[in-house]
């Protein structure tokens, strides 16, 4: 008879590495440990041999960095995301592409479950599992920090650690670096560790090495950096001039970004299970590609629509961050997005300077800016009347000196 089949999301840290020896070990049965590559680099070096060596019997490593740009991080960009006002959601609009693969490698090879390493206490758990919930309900779901034998062998990073080390399986982390990072195309998180203290600086000069994407702004160069991000449709096109696929525009903006210090995030957010964490996030392309798609906006976009994406900002965003991307709420809010960008189109201007993204110039062939309209000298247009505005502040203040008699005759 044959072995039962798991999909295992295998990153080839600490706790993908113990998982799937632990599953091996405690399921007989075959791992089948799928990676997905979404940008990061050399953290993919040599990621095959470990697996099979640590016991895999099959391994996937696609290159999703394509899809990952255009159907994820520019829709979301697009909608002008941002998480309690600080977070770019880079591991949060990662996770459905990566559980989205799995369930086609799940039905391809005729596995009956898919395994993650998320932790019991964290988002990533829901966000795998909604979306294989809205994909193939059919399919298991295996999470072993959930399960309490697992947690019993394994109370700690420490025991962890010491696990690899007893099985010889190679990992990043250690007691002198406890943190766990996520990198791909769009960021890099650091948490846990001594990042579990919010006192904590990560950015003193002791502790400058732990940054991955970008150097200090205190070490970034001396001399400003200009750069040109053309638009089509909401949607960056082309960085200085140069042509580029959504891919290509991540990748250029992480260098610019990161070279100049750009994109560095020290928060305590609110996760989805109910407690408070505290992350640390690089974005630096990303950064800069949210500054200056806003910067686009406000050029192009009629401020009736504006308000009205604006203020579904924050529902977009919590639905990434909880993991409901393939939610039909987030499918319609997308539907809104796309119409409200098709005509945010020009070239915006910024300057990077030492951990700064400052605005230097916006044009567009589109634009609702009409300098006859507002200059402060003699419209030449004749399009707006000053004398107008009497009536109109008359009308805005009428329900405001209705409102101060009422409370007149209160006090009397």
């Amino acid at each position: 008879m044959a072995k039962e089949k798991i999909v295992l999301a295998y990153s080839g840290g600490l706790d993908t590495s113990v998982i799937l020896k632990w599953l091996k070990e405690t399921y007989d049965a075959e791992i089948i440990a799928f990676t997905a590559d979404i940008g990061q680099k050399e953290e993919l070096d040599g990621l095959e041999e470990k697996a099979l060596a640590t016991g895999a019997s099959k391994v996937y490593i696609d290159d999703l960095r394509d899809e990952f740009a255009k159907d994820f991080i520019y829709p979301m960009f697009q909608s002008g995301a941002l998480y309690e006002g600080q977070y770019l959601l880079g591991t949060s609009i990662a996770r459905p592409l990566i559980a989205k693969r799995m369930v086609d490698i799940a039905r391809a090879e005729g596995a009956t479950a898919i395994a993650h390493g998320a932790t019991g206490k964290g988002n990533d758990q829901v966000r795998f599992e909604l979306t294989a919930a809205a994909l193939a309900p059919d399919l298991g779901v295996i999470a072993p920090w959930r399960l309490e034998a697992f947690r019993e062998q394994f109370p700690g990073r420490a025991e962890m650690i010491a696990y690899a080390e007893k099985h010889g399986i190679p990992v990043q982390a250690s007691a002198a670096k406890p943190y766990s990072m996520d990198r791909n195309l769009l960021h890099i998180s650091f948490e846990s560790g001594m990042l579990e203290d919010p006192w904590f600086d990560p950015s003193a000069e002791s502790n400058r090495d732990m940054y991955v994407l970008s150097v200090s702004p205190e070490d970034a160069p001396d001399q400003a950096e200009y750069v040109e991000l053309t638009f089509e449709s909401g949607n960056c096109v082309a960085i200085n001039g140069e042509q580029l696929s959504p891919l290509g525009v991540m990748d250029k903006l992480n260098e610019l970004g990161g070279k100049h210090g750009i994109g560095r995030v020290d928060m305590v957010e609110n996760r989805f299970v109910g407690m408070k964490s505290r992350g640390v996030y690089e974005t630096p392309g990303g950064s800069i590609l949210f500054t200056a798609h806003r910067k686009m906006e406000s050029l192009t976009m009629d401020r009736e629509v504006m308000n009205l994406r604006d203020s579904l900002i924050t529902r977009y965003s919590t639905l990434v961050y909880n993991g409901f991307w393939f939610a039909p709420e987030r499918l319609a809010l997308q539907a809104l997005v796309t119409e409200s960008q098709k005509n945010v189109t020009g070239v915006v201007r910024v300057k990077l300077y030492k951990g700064n993204i400052i605005g230097a110039g916006v044009k567009s062939p589109v634009s609702l800016y009409n300098p006859d309209i507002a200059t402060m000298e003699a419209d030449p247009s004749k399009a707006y009347d000053q004398g107008d505005a009497t009536g109109f502040i008359r009308l805005n203040a009428l329900r405001l000196k209705v409102s101060s008699g009422v409370e007149q005759s209160k006090k009397q």
